[in-house]
């Protein structure tokens, strides 16, 4: 098992820089200036020689790719051109609110979509089927905006006053505050890595809701999830449902399930413990992939709901030409991508013990 991860970690690396040379040298040979878009009519030539100047953008590509890496290998992602702070910190504000909407989403979507896909194979071709794949067809082809805005004109304007209202944008109510937690924890003072680390905790509002005990912020913080992460959850719960399906009424055709009917077992018996285990890897894929895309950056969803992600970051940043921003942000992603890619492959080779001769 040891080995077998060892060679996908070495296989990452050369992916990851693929992806470094290739996004950093797309940005700068794109059309277009950062000075140009920040000072709009105030970018005179002078201007912007000076600007392009002094952050070292009149520097030939592959130097100014040479200087990257090496403020890279410090643990330096830059400074945005657009605000002047630092990238890191960037991160540190809008990856959290990425990573609770997503975690939130593909928790929705592959606990309902599961059940669904295992419901209607069970009973195949009875109305239930027939009604689940018809809404998850439809779940497929509701495009995120509307999905999004038809959900806020329901939960928010016509069950307003009922106990089912719920906030339409948002992470908290107005008047409702979070304690970070360097200050529950008396870590004002922190610096470094540490303080990083527990600041970028302290922006998952459930997370630290949890942890230090704010019971009321983490019920106001889940009830605003709801709605994106059902909006945002959606189309991955229809494709999750569908596959699960087809992969369970596929491993149900097999002669080793045909033997264990044979034998007496129960349908439910046979479906729960030879047929279900069985026909996790195709879902366990799709579920890895989704939540890799999901932790890109959800842009309308975020637009939305009012959510500053890291979808809204990005593309902030490219209508800039924010370079930084746009280099570092995608670099992580990348990296929680590649690591969630790992975590699936991993996976595999517990559910199926023949990947780890591969």
């Amino acid at each position: 098992m040891l080995r077998y991860i060892v060679r996908r970690l070495i296989l990452t690396g050369p992916v990851l820089f693929g992806i470094l040379v290739l996004v950093f040298f797309l940005g700068h040979v794109l059309p277009g200036s950062a000075c140009r878009a920040l000072l709009g009519e105030r970018a005179t030539d002078a201007v912007c020689a000076a600007f392009d100047h002094e952050r070292g953008l009149d520097q030939p590509i592959p130097v100014q790719f040479g200087t990257y890496l090496t403020a890279l290998s410090h643990g330096d992602l830059g400074t945005s051109t657009k605000s002047s702070q630092s990238v890191g910190d960037l991160l540190i504000q809008r990856l959290p609110v990425t990573i609770e909407l997503a975690v939130a989403a593909m928790l929705f979507a592959v606990t309902i979509g599961v059940l669904l896909g295992v419901i209607s194979a069970y009973k195949r071709n009875s109305i239930i089927d027939v009604l689940t794949m018809a809404g998850a067809n439809i779940g497929v082809s509701i495009p995120i905006f509307v999905l999004g805005l038809l959900l806020a004109f329901v939960f928010a304007l016509l069950l307003k006053g009922t106990p089912f209202a719920l906030p339409p944008s948002g992470r908290l109510t107005p008047g409702v505050s979070i304690v970070p937690l360097a200050t529950s924890w008396g870590l004002q003072n922190a610096l470094g890595p540490p303080r990083a680390i527990v600041d970028f905790v302290s922006n998952i509002y459930t997370l630290n809701a949890l942890i230090s005990g704010q019971w009321a912020v983490l019920v106001d913080a889940i009830r605003h999830l709801i709605l994106p992460a059902i909006a945002l959850g959606t189309i991955p719960l229809a494709i999750i449902a569908r596959i699960t399906r087809s992969s369970l009424l596929d491993v149900l055709g097999l002669d080793y399930v045909r033997t264990a009917r044979a034998k007496g077992l129960t349908e439910r018996n046979v479906v729960r413990h030879h047929g279900f285990p069985n026909a996790m890897l195709p879902v366990t894929t799709i579920v890895g992939l989704q939540l890799g895309s999901l932790f890109g950056g959800a842009v309308l969803t975020e637009t939305i709901f009012n959510l500053s992600g890291v979808g809204r970051a990005v593309a902030e940043a490219i209508g800039s030409r924010d370079f930084p921003t746009i280099q570092g942000f995608v670099l992580v992603i990348a990296i929680i991508y590649l690591f969630i890619n790992l975590v699936v492959d991993v996976s595999y080779a517990f559910l199926d013990p023949r990947v780890r001769l591969t």
